[in-house]
């Protein structure tokens, strides 16, 4: 029986096993402590926002991170904002990606609620994975992965390379979804356009990013032949992306964020850590060791190898990104307004 198939039995065991036994409670809260219920929009995003709330827990003040709690099990961004306008405001909060909503300042309903509800949060970056596939974190996630902590590759300079490679097919899709006309530029073809199939890693990925290059390229003549008018409404629509903090350099982390992570961030890191694992096997096998000794060299040496895409799914390097410091100052405005709304919310970071 394959691996797969014995693990799906587990799975379903376990949901059989919980059906017919009791829902334990949660722990008992220290006398005056508040618990505030924040609801995020899917499994995957509980462990992000459990680190955004760390910050603020203590012992007067504790959150718990959940999805929405419905008999349907209905989750998503929708859900989400549909429970935020009929839930009582008090000791609840709702955290959402942004998508596109941050960046359309409030030129569609759902922008406007998300961008003026306090009691609502919202990413910045497109997602949570554009935060997992921040650039500075990247040479740390090889590291786990590979334990060679040789720097072969600058992830600063290429993403930002990259960033300004994508940047003009970026406006045409981003546009398209801000006048509600996708089939413009629809996201299949716009991620066809901006994917990476290969990294070559010399010269920090310039014969890629040459390529990408020229598939951009084609890509805006095709645009331009079957939409002549719309670059002449680019200026404003640019000036309005860089007053939220949009630049040629910065694109990935406003890109949708499965795109980004699967076609673009996995491939480079892919390609980055297999020549630093080809490196370290290389160092052993030209030691001085043999026999028993350099067979238990490798053997430990491949034992301290990690999977990439489970390193990077618990990445949390990114807490220098401007867009998370956007994030963190909300919620501390909010949780400031609310203390000084009541004074038994004492919330304080946690030192």
């Amino acid at each position: 029986m394959g691996k797969r198939k014995k693990e799906q039995q587990r799975r379903n065991y376990e949901i059989r096993k919980a059906q017919h036994e009791p829902v334990i409670g949660r722990m008992p809260l220290e006398r005056g402590c508040k618990l505030i219920m924040v609801y995020v929009e899917g499994y995957e995003d509980i462990a992000f926002w459990r680190g955004v709330f760390d910050d603020y827990e203590s012992e007067e003040f504790m959150f718990e991170i959940t999805v929405p709690l419905r008999d349907d099990l209905a989750k998503g961004k929708k859900v989400v904002l549909h429970l935020a306008g009929e839930a009582e405001v008090r000791d609840t909060l709702f955290c959402i990606d942004s998508d596109f909503d941050y960046l359309f300042a409030d030129q569609t309903p759902v922008s406007r609620e998300i961008n003026q509800t306090p009691h609502i949060f919202h990413t910045y970056a497109y997602a949570t994975e554009n935060y997992r596939c921040y650039a500075p974190s990247l040479h740390n996630i090889c590291v786990k992965a590979t334990k060679n902590d040789t720097k072969i590759f600058d992830f600063e300079r290429f993403f930002a390379d990259y960033s300004r490679t994508i940047y003009p097919v970026f406006l045409w899709y981003a546009y398209s979804a801000q006048i509600a006309t996708p089939n413009i530029f629809p996201l299949i073809e716009f991620k066809s356009s901006v994917k990476l199939n290969y990294l070559e890693v010399e010269n920090n990925g310039a014969d890629t990013l040459a390529w990408l290059e020229r598939q951009v390229q084609r890509r805006l003549r095709s645009l331009r032949e079957q939409h002549p008018d719309i670059e002449r409404q680019f200026p404003s629509f640019v000036e309005m992306l860089r007053k939220r903090g949009v630049v040629p350099e910065n694109t990935y982390l406003f890109m949708q964020g499965h795109t980004l992570l699967d076609n673009v961030v996995m491939p480079v890191l892919e390609a980055v850590c297999d020549k630093l694992r080809y490196m370290s096997i290389s160092r052993i096998n030209g030691s001085e060791r043999r026999g028993v000794s350099l067979i238990n060299e490798q053997s430990n040496y491949n034992n301290a190898l990690q999977d990439v895409r489970s390193a990077l799914s618990f990445n949390e390097n990114y807490k220098e990104c401007f867009l998370y410091r956007k994030l963190k100052h909300d919620i501390e405005h909010y949780l400031d307004a609310l203390h000084r709304s009541d004074p038994d919310y004492r919330c304080r970071k946690r030192r």
